[in-house]
């Protein structure tokens, strides 16, 4: 049993300087900034949703402000230093970490869940025709094949049968995608993707606990076992319910580093019930870390420092929940909430949408913590991050339609005016 404390705000210190968002990492200019921000963090999310910038976009901007799209497409398509794969969800990936993906793909070879197997059977007869064309035409898009169904394609379940052997194939591991034009993927042989000389080996299970627990740490900063087994989800695949990893491993793996001495185990102050684990080097920095200006980050609904909802309130007492899948008369906040990261707490959240064509940024709906107070020293660096979050969105304009309290939208308002 740990006898070790920490104070929730050199946790939140730890967590922060993990994910990249405590104003004290110099990331290098460029392509190298962003790719060190995916290996750092092990994964980005990637989202279809674009009421505003899409998720994988906004994740790596709160980090870098000077961050391209063009970036992210030269990093798969051209330096090959990233991948797309499942975590929790799918995402952008280090290549370095391929291998660790090799069982995900695996599961999909003989699929045993209900759904896995449906998709499999709508798609079997066209696996060995899609790889032939794509083998001998290089890379192709679904919208390269025909819909021989008559039928219209829309979710998953409509897919064309074309559009799933695609994704059947790229589940299995014999596609990946290439690139990404618009947001449409292109799909090309794993062998014409992948670099050379890349340890492509299937990890062993100790090997593979052993990558998830070092990556959640990594990335967490701090983690209890719950939130590691979360971390990329090692115990199930996202789209069935085969495992990867079990939990008796990661557990096994767990104690064995704190044993050794590379992970150290305390308790938050006044949380004597969750037991935490860090590096050590992170807990014995606590001190030395320089302080940062005051800063503002909104933070994408899929950021990797909030998704796991629970954690979020454990650590920061932010309860937070996305709505867009709620029907519009359960929203509490709005359809999708952004929250506000301040210094080292939240401050509240705000419901965007880019208006691309009036090139306005709309916000449907501002509300603070009930516990904030901090609105002198708050106000003129949120303003200044608001109008670089407008302008990440192509948009020259900033309407806010409501805010809570109320007394805040005109001092904002003016303050917008001034920067």
């Amino acid at each position: 049993m740990s006898n070790l404390k920490i104070s929730r705000y050199d946790t939140s210190q730890i967590v922060l300087n993990a994910q990249l968002l405590d104003g004290k990492s110099k990331l290098p200019k460029g392509k190298k900034g962003t790719a060190q921000i995916i290996n750092k963090l092990g994964y980005v999310q990637i989202d279809t949703i674009s009421v505003i910038n899409r998720a994988h976009h906004h994740i790596l901007w709160t980090r870098n402000n000077n961050y391209s799209e063009k970036h992210l497409h030269d990093l798969q398509a051209k330096e090959k230093l990233i991948f797309e794969y499942w975590t929790h969800a799918m995402s952008f990936i280090p290549m370095e970490d391929y291998r660790y993906s090799l069982p995900r793909m695996a599961n999909f070879t003989k699929p045993k869940s209900k759904w896995l197997k449906y998709r499999f059977n709508q798609s079997k007869k066209y696996l060995a025709p899609v790889l032939e064309r794509i083998k001998n035409e290089g890379q192709l898009c679904s919208s390269d094949f025909e819909n021989d169904t008559g039928k219209k394609g829309g979710t998953w379940w409509q897919w064309k049968p074309a559009k799933t052997a695609l994704e059947y194939l790229f589940w299995q591991g014999d596609l990946m995608v290439s690139e990404r034009k618009s947001f449409q993927k292109y799909y090309d042989l794993k062998e014409r993707v992948l670099p050379a000389n890349l340890d492509t080996a299937m990890p062993s299970k100790d090997e593979l606990s052993s990558y998830f627990v070092r990556r959640a740490i990594s990335s967490l900063g701090v983690a209890t076992e719950r939130e590691i087994l979360k971390f990329m989800q090692p115990g199930k695949s996202s789209v069935s319910d085969l495992q990867i990893a079990d939990q008796a491993a990661i557990k096994k793996t767990i104690d064995e580093l704190h044993e050794s001495g590379e992970i150290i185990s305390f308790y938050i102050e006044d949380d004597q019930k969750k037991l935490n684990y860090s590096f050590p080097n992170n807990i014995n920095s606590i001190d030395k870390r320089i302080k940062s200006s005051p800063r503002v980050h909104f933070l994408s609904p899929f950021d990797n420092l909030i998704i796991q909802r629970e954690r979020t309130k454990r650590l920061f007492n932010f309860d937070y929940a996305i709505e867009c899948y709620l029907p519009p008369s359960k929203r509490k906040y709005g359809y999708f909430v952004v929250p506000i990261l301040w210094n080292n707490n939240f401050a509240g959240r705000f419901d965007p949408k880019a208006d691309r064509q009036k090139k306005t940024l709309i916000i449907n709906n501002l509300v603070f913590e009930k516990n904030f107070k901090d609105y002198d020293g708050f106000m003129h660096p949120f303003s200044h991050k608001l109008k670089s979050f407008a302008e990440f969105n192509n948009c020259e304009k900033i309407v806010i339609k409501k805010c809570t309290p109320f007394s805040i939208k005109n001092q904002l308002q003016s303050n917008l005016k001034k920067v």
